[in-house]
């Protein structure tokens, strides 16, 4: 037991670093389940660009969804801006903070899905098949219009009765994998620059102003953890005294079966401590509702 609670001390006290590894973790397994993902184009004038298109951006948006979900800074930002005012003030820079790193965490994952499926080109040759200009390619000169649009769309299928003789099927497919391939090393590089230059151009800004939000971000986590430790902690002492109070006829036959209670004057003292006088559920209910409603100003003097 001491073991799980070292660990989840850990997680708390570096939680950044936490996250930064479930990130990394998303982005190993978008990457994994891509590789893992049987890719079968439809084959079809209708359905080719919906699921090339669907394939490229629908597992993104989950990946995104998850970091979100995983992320509990998520929850701690919303609860500080949509809490009532109170007697603390709420500083929208550290709300705006907190927000840049929840999102940025968040689009790992799906940015290494898009990367990975331009790069392999398979999703953008089965989405846009049907758009190339047939008069670009030698393949589709003596054919209908009604046929160039079927064989186009066929061109992903590889063995197809209809594309398995056609020259032009690889032209086709070579054509659209070196713009995919070409716009993912594009973004991958316009990704680098970014955060080169966010590294680099950075200590050019106010740094004060970015101490601020970082401290009153990391403040506001920390503060939300304890308080709930400390939840815990209270309800644990209520319902123990609550379960003596019900048993109070059965004391001494509880202390003869070593049901483990601490000694009655240490025991008095320091659930009186902090339970603070507390003795029945509406004081409890009117404790938390202050918390929520009149948050206290940050000032211990």
């Amino acid at each position: 037991m001491d073991r799980f609670r070292m660990i989840f001390q850990y997680f708390q006290s570096n939680s950044e670093s936490v996250m930064n590894g479930i990130c990394g973790l998303l982005a190993l397994a978008s990457v994994k389940m891509y590789t893992c993902f049987d890719f079968s184009c439809p084959c079809l004038p209708q359905y080719n660009m919906a699921y090339g298109l669907g394939i490229m951006f629908v597992p993104p948006v989950i990946l995104f969804l998850c970091g979100l979900i995983l992320n509990r800074q998520s929850l701690v930002m919303l609860d500080e801006w949509r809490r009532p005012q109170g007697h603390r003030k709420k500083d929208l820079a550290v709300i705006r903070y907190m927000c840049s790193s929840i999102v940025q965490r968040a689009m790992v994952a799906p940015v290494v899905w898009i990367i990975v499926t331009l790069l392999d080109g398979k999703c953008l040759i089965c989405a846009f098949s049907g758009s190339m200009d047939p008069e670009k390619f030698v393949g589709f000169a003596n054919v209908t219009p009604e046929q160039v649009e079927q064989l186009l769309a066929k061109v992903p299928c590889k063995d197809d009765e209809l594309m398995r003789n056609n020259t032009s099927r690889k032209a086709v497919s070579r054509y659209l994998r070196c713009w995919s391939q070409a716009l993912g090393w594009s973004i991958l590089l316009i990704l680098i620059v970014a955060a080169f230059l966010a590294r680099w151009l950075r200590p050019c800004f106010n740094q004060a102003n970015l101490l601020q939000a970082r401290h009153w971000s990391n403040y506001i986590d920390i503060e939300q953890k304890i308080f709930e430790e400390t939840c815990c902690e209270h309800s644990r002492l209520f319902a123990h005294k609550c379960i003596l109070h019900f048993f109070e006829s059965m004391r001494q036959e509880i202390k003869l079966h070593n049901f483990n209670l601490l000694r009655e004057g240490e025991r008095d003292e320091g659930e009186e401590d902090l339970l603070c006088g507390i003795t029945d559920q509406d004081q409890v209910n009117k404790l938390l509702k202050t918390w929520y409603y009149d948050k206290p100003p940050l000032d211990v003097s």
